[in-house]
């Protein structure tokens, strides 16, 4: 309820913070759960491409519209209680993907599983109410880089699996993760007390969810649809319009789903923008180095196994776990924007390296840690100061907005790095193979994504939180 008193610390913190780590990383999982065998999909269900591509496309269209809408209903009916929901939706979507004989089964199970995201920002927002303010900064720190380490790990997990068993264990694998997070989180997690109560605004959500959909469709199938398509644009556009529309009618309902109000100013705001800059950042090398590293030496590629190539990947997500403590320390005593700063300028150093030298398996793996290491930065700035700035009943609805601009950055990044590498591929026997200069050109798009958003990160302003709001605020948060 509004005005509830604060829960006190828990005497547990760390293991809250444990459990809600790995509840993320079991959420973050699914996303690269396929990878290992995402071109193997149309022999194994027996369907076109075209058909099992919506494998991929259907998890990233749910999370997107699920994560600020559970964020919303955390805020309305407790946190604790939305994300027991959503990890038994988890459970449920990779049962139903584990039993999979064919795409329609598969996609449904996907979309399913694609609702788990909004765990990761729904423990952010539990984070503020159950770890004491001195460890406030390491455990958002954490929490927050599993959206990134969960995927990392995975991969070579995944690669595993693929290569010693049936593809139908990677689902029963994921299953069985998502079951010990789910009890975990029962065990664990305390039930928060800080809720807003009322209605959810059902048309507010339908209309975020057909303005994303129509925004994502447009972005993740323009390459295979063509850009310029009926099909692209009508999605491109009515998504737009949908947003435009439903942003106006959020400024009038008295209970939005989104508070357009709150999202609109500059430290909200402008830490979104950077937000999408950094997904972008991240994902730019997230697709260039896996192709580098498969392809065959010939080809100016690595000629390393999937397998081989997902351990020279992991330590990405390794470096991003072993920068959560450290992060905690930096912005206790630095603050969360210079944080943010420093990280992208070193994802830009990673990729200026990128550039300059010619690469080959050591420097990969070294470039990658870099650039892990500034995603654990900066995914550990973006939620403090978000809740710098927002009421604490709006916490779950604005992390899972800013979770949201994360995965945006992410979906544009692989959109137009697919389209720089298809449009430079060269012909090696009888496929047509990305070239150096595509992989070049991916890298600087990649550098000039960590450098806006360094820029904006640098102009984010203090937050001014309405007296009630920083009453609200544990002490050092601010």
């Amino acid at each position: 309820m509004p005005g509830s008193p604060l829960p006190s610390a828990s005497a547990r913190p760390g293991l809250i913070v444990g459990v809600l780590a790995f509840a993320g990383m079991a959420a973050s999982f699914m996303q690269t759960i396929l990878i290992p065998i995402q071109a193997e999909l149309p022999q194994l269900l027996g369907a076109s491409r075209d058909d099992t591509a919506w494998v991929i496309t259907v998890t990233l269209l749910v999370s997107a519209v699920c994560t600020p809408i559970s964020g919303k209903l955390g805020d309305m009916y407790g946190k604790r209680r939305v994300a027991l929901v959503l990890l038994m939706i988890l459970v449920a979507g990779s049962v139903i993907c584990a039993l999979s004989p064919t795409v329609v089964p598969l996609i449904i199970g996907r979309g399913l599983q694609g609702a788990g995201m909004g765990v990761v920002p729904l423990g952010i927002s539990i984070l503020r109410d159950a770890v004491p303010p001195h460890r406030l900064g390491s455990a958002i720190a954490l929490v927050s880089a599993t959206l990134g380490v969960g995927g990392a790990l995975g991969l070579p997990l995944s690669a595993y699996v693929t290569e010693n068993f049936d593809w139908h264990a990677l689902f029963w694998l994921a299953a069985v993760i998502s079951l010990v997070a789910l009890i975990l989180f029962a065990v664990v997690v305390p039930a928060d007390t800080v809720r807003n109560g009322g209605r959810l605004d059902l048309i507010g959500a339908l209309g975020l969810a057909l303005g994303l959909v129509g925004i994502l469709l447009a972005v993740s199938k323009g390459n295979q649809w063509g850009w310029t398509s009926p099909a692209t644009l009508s999605c491109l556009i009515g998504g737009v319009v949908v947003l435009l529309v439903w942003g106006v009618y959020e400024l009038r309902v008295t209970n939005p789903l989104v508070d357009i109000r709150v999202s609109a100013r500059g430290p909200v705001l402008m830490t979104n923008l950077a937000s999408i800059a950094m997904g972008f950042a991240l994902f730019s090398s997230s697709i260039v180095f896996p192709q580098l590293l498969g392809l065959p030496t010939q080809t100016g590629g690595l000629g390393l196994t999937l397998l081989s190539a997902s351990f020279v990947l992991m330590p990405s997500g390794l470096a991003m776990l072993a920068m959560s403590p450290v992060a905690g320390r930096l912005e206790r005593r630095l603050g969360p924007k210079p944080l943010l700063v420093a990280g992208a300028l070193l994802i830009a150093l990673s990729y200026i390296g990128a550039l300059a030298f010619d690469l080959d398996v050591a420097l990969v793996l070294v470039f990658n840690i870099l650039i892990g290491v500034g995603i654990g930065l900066g995914y550990a700035a973006m939620p403090t100061l978000i809740m710098q700035a927002v009421p604490r009943s709006e916490t779950g609805a604005a992390n899972g907005l800013n979770t949201l601009m994360r995965a945006l950055g992410t979906s544009i990044a692989a959109a137009v790095v697919a389209v720089i590498l298809t449009e430079s591929s060269v012909a090696f026997g009888d496929v047509m193979v990305p070239s150096s200069a595509g992989f070049q050109a991916a890298f600087a798009c990649g550098l000039a994504a960590a450098a806006v958003c360094a820029v904006i990160a640098f102009f984010i302003p203090k937050p001014k939180p309405h007296p009630e709001e920083q009453a609200s605020l544990p002490e050092g948060v601010l």
